[in-house]
């Protein structure tokens, strides 16, 4: 019974010695081992031996970039303006030992740190560059927080500012400024609108005015050709006929009624060369008589 008593505490013994000798170590894990309360090494991801009773691993340590949100922090600007400004920050551990041995409380730490930078930053730019120039802000962070926390073995990968939330009275001078400015631009994009159609409308009429004489100028320039070329068909027409003295007074007798048509002929003006058309066709009718015609200043002519 004794020996049965003595067996199972020796293999007890030997599976406490064989778990705190055996240690296997997560993915983006990293572990600190302590030789008789010392740092002696790093364990890396993986399956490792330490030495039981004499080498200590400490909690493991997140090498995954973390984010962690602030709480808003109360700033004030160079116009003296309270604003309450919420912070987001990513970091990375890069030295397990510096993480572990140089800061006692990193989150705390960094926490602290954001918000004295911040003060810093904030308090040299104004309301309105505070709202606008968020990413020169972020930048500004960053940099002077990577700087402080590399001893400590973090790295600072981004830094964003949440949220930017001024007073109430604040928020609502800046909605009716806001709104002011809308009010303005739309006037603007209506009256340019406005110009625009006028512009277009001027230079449609412009063009319609110009394409309208075009259209005249054509039709003018045709009909004249179409009239000159009628006048010398007719002038072809005469000419190859060979017309006599008698039918062509004949044709301008037909012409006279002609000129007296109209509303506003209130006095008919015989023309000289009616003279002529007359004597002319007397001339054929003698001749077709067989009588001589009336000579020049013969009284019974006419």
């Amino acid at each position: 019974m004794v020996a049965l008593i003595v067996l199972v505490v020796v293999v007890l013994f030997v599976l406490v010695v064989a778990a705190r000798t055996i240690r296997v170590i997560p993915q983006a894990r990293a572990g600190v081992v302590e030789r008789l309360g010392r740092y002696s090494r790093t364990l890396e991801p993986g399956l490792t031996i330490v030495t039981p009773f004499i080498d200590r691993v400490k909690p493991l340590v997140d090498l995954r970039e973390q984010v962690v949100n602030f709480a808003p922090q109360s700033v004030i600007t160079e116009d003296n303006v309270v604003v309450a400004i919420e912070t987001v920050l990513y970091f990375t551990i890069t030295d397990p030992r510096s993480a572990t041995y140089e800061v006692a409380n990193p989150l705390q730490a960094i926490e602290q740190l954001t918000v004295t930078t911040l003060r810093n930053v904030i308090g040299g730019l104004t309301l309105e560059d505070t709202l606008t120039a968020r990413e020169s802000v972020n930048t500004q962070l960053r940099v002077v927080l990577d700087e402080a926390t590399g001893k400590w073995g973090i790295r600072i990968n981004r830094v964003e500012i949440k949220s930017v939330d001024p007073p109430q009275d604040i928020r609502a001078a800046m909605e009716k400024q806001m709104r002011a400015e809308r009010d303005r631009r739309a006037a603007i994009l209506t009256a340019e609108g406005e110009k625009q159609a006028q512009i277009l409308t001027a230079e449609g009429q412009q063009q319609a005015v110009v394409l309208r004489a075009e259209g005249d100028r054509q039709a003018a320039v045709l009909r004249a050709e179409g009239e000159a070329k009628a006048i010398d068909t007719v002038f072809k027409a005469i000419h190859d006929g060979k017309p006599s003295r008698e039918l062509l007074s004949y044709e301008y007798l037909q012409m006279l009624p002609q000129l007296a048509e109209g509303d506003s002929n209130k006095v008919f003006v015989i023309p000289s060369e009616f003279a002529e058309a007359f004597g002319g066709i007397g001339e054929a009718i003698a001749r077709r008589s067989g009588q001589q015609p009336p000579a020049q200043g013969d009284p019974e002519r006419g």
